[in-house]
C-alpha cells in the first residue's frame, strides 16, 4: 500500500470514529430503548427474527426494525439469515454492573445538564444541576431531595466504586486511635468498621443536611456525627487525632479548594496525625476504559455537581499535597477491583 493510499484508509477510518460521536447520543438512547423494552433480553434467550420479537414484546414492525438497525450499526447485534444474534458487546450491557452502573449514572443524572457542560465551564458553576434547584451552587446538599430514579442512579455509582476498597482499608487503619470520616456519605465505610469492632472510635463528617438524613440509622449505632461545612471556615471541625480518611472525597473540589481543605486539616489535626486520601487517579489506571471512565467522569462534576472540580492525577494530588504542608509518607496501590490509590499524609517535620 503506497503513502497515497494510506493516507486515504486514515481518512476513511476517521470519518467513520467522527461519525460514530457525532451520533453517540443517538445512540446512548437507542440502547436505553432496546433494554427498556426487552429486546436485548429477548434475543439474548435465543435468536429471533423481527416478526418473533414483535409477536413476543407486542411492538411494531417498525420499532423493532428500527431499533435492530441502529443495534446491529453499533455491533451489540449481528444478523444472520433472518435471525438477530446477541453478541458480547451486547451481553456487557445486560450482565456487566460496571456498565449497568455506569449507564444509568449518565442516563438518569448527566444526560439531564450535559447539554449545559459549555456555559458549566463558563461560569464555573453546575449549571445543569439548576434544572432541578434552580437555586443550586452544588449539587451536594440536595442530594437526599434528588428524585428517586436520580437519586438511585447517583447513589449505586458512588456506592459501586469505593465500597470495594472499604474492607482492605479498614484493615490499614483499624488499630488508629481515632478514626474520621470527612464526607461519608451514608456512612458506608461507618458500617464495615462498626461491624469490625462495634467500640471503634469513628466520628463521621460531613454537611448537615447529609447528616440528618442517616444519624438515627440503627447500623450506625456507636458512630459519632459532627455537622460541618469543610470550606467554611467558620464552620467548626473537632480537634482529630489518629487517621482522617477521604475516600472519593477531594474530587468534589477544585484544586484551590482541596489545598484549603488539607491546609485546615493541618492547623486542626494533631501532630501525628495520618491523612489517609483514597482516589482512582487517572494517571494510575492499568485499562483504558478505566481512564476513558474517569475522564468522562470529570463532565458530570463540572455540568451537575460543582462546576469546578474533577477526578485528578496522581501528578496533580501530589503538588497540592506537597502546597499544603504534608508529605505522602506510604502509596498503597491497586486496591480493590477498579485500581483505586490510598495515600497515606503525614505533616511535614
Amino acid at each position: 500500500m503506497n503513502n497515497r493510499d494510506k493516507h486515504k484508509k486514515n481518512i476513511i477510518k476517521s470519518l467513520t470514529e467522527a461519525q460514530k460521536i457525532a451520533f453517540a447520543p443517538l445512540s446512548f438512547q437507542a440502547i436505553n430503548s432496546m433494554l427498556e423494552f426487552g429486546i436485548l433480553k429477548t434475543i439474548d434467550e435465543s435468536p429471533k427474527s423481527i416478526e418473533e420479537i414483535q409477536k413476543i414484546l407486542e411492538l411494531s414492525e417498525y420499532t423493532v426494525n428500527t431499533l435492530l438497525e441502529v443495534a446491529e450499526a453499533i455491533e451489540i447485534v449481528e444478523k444472520k439469515e433472518d435471525k438477530f444474534y446477541i453478541t458480547q458487546l451486547g451481553k456487557t450491557f445486560l450482565y456487566d454492573e460496571m456498565t449497568r452502573v455506569n449507564f444509568n449514572f449518565v442516563k438518569d443524572v448527566c444526560y439531564l445538564g450535559a447539554d449545559e457542560l459549555k456555559s458549566s465551564f463558563e461560569k464555573s458553576s453546575p449549571e445543569g444541576i439548576k434544572k432541578l434547584f434552580p437555586e443550586a451552587k452544588t449539587i451536594y446538599p440536595y442530594l437526599s431531595r434528588l428524585p428517586e430514579v436520580i437519586k438511585k442512579s447517583w447513589y449505586e455509582f458512588d456506592h459501586f466504586y469505593s465500597d470495594n476498597c472499604f474492607n482492605i482499608i479498614y484493615k490499614i487503619i483499624e488499630n488508629s486511635e481515632k478514626i474520621f470520616d470527612i464526607g461519608g456519605n451514608t456512612g458506608r465505610f461507618e458500617r464495615i468498621c462498626l461491624k469490625n469492632n462495634p467500640k471503634i472510635d469513628i466520628t463521621m463528617i460531613d454537611l448537615k443536611e447529609n447528616i440528618e438524613v442517616i444519624k438515627n440509622d440503627k447500623e450506625l449505632a456507636g458512630c459519632k456525627f459532627h455537622s460541618a461545612d469543610i470550606l467554611d471556615e467558620k464552620s467548626k471541625l473537632p480537634k482529630m487525632s489518629g487517621a482522617i480518611l477521604m475516600s472519593q472525597f477531594l474530587d468534589c473540589f477544585s484544586k484551590e479548594q482541596i489545598e484549603f481543605i488539607l491546609k485546615r486539616l493541618v492547623k486542626t489535626s494533631s501532630d501525628d496525625i495520618k491523612i489517609y486520601i483514597l482516589e482512582p487517579f487517572i494517571d494510575r489506571q492499568r485499562f483504558v476504559g478505566a481512564k476513558y471512565s474517569l475522564v468522562h467522569t470529570s463532565l458530570y462534576f463540572t455540568a451537575m455537581a460543582n462546576g469546578c472540580s474533577k477526578m485528578y492525577s496522581y501528578s496533580d494530588m501530589e503538588k497540592i499535597i506537597e502546597k499544603s504542608g504534608l508529605r505522602i509518607n506510604y502509596i498503597y496501590d491497586n486496591l480493590g477491583a477498579f485500581d483505586y490509590t490510598l495515600l497515606e499524609c503525614v505533616k511535614n517535620a
